[in-house]
């Protein structure tokens, strides 16, 4: 999964290097810049919640944090 996403990725890199230069002077060459921008971003995004470890994200949300209050600066 995760060679996947990477190769995908890399996909994505070399299309914006190709369309980066003539996104200033096409309006449809732009847009679809923009739409692969996202689209990398989307999988980056995958990437790292492949990367993460389920466990710990699930134990970290059931762990009290200590909250700080404005009284606490002035100390």
């Amino acid at each position: 999964m995760k060679k996947e996403l990477l190769k995908s990725i890399r996909e994505k890199e070399l299309q914006l290097e190709k369309l980066q230069q003539h996104a200033e002077k096409s309006s449809v060459c732009s847009e679809m810049y923009n739409k692969i921008v996202l689209e990398k971003a989307i999988l980056k995004k995958e990437l790292d919640d492949c990367s993460k470890n389920r466990f710990i994200e699930a134990l970290k949300r059931f762990i009290p944090r200590k909250k700080t209050y404005i009284c606490d600066y002035f100390k």
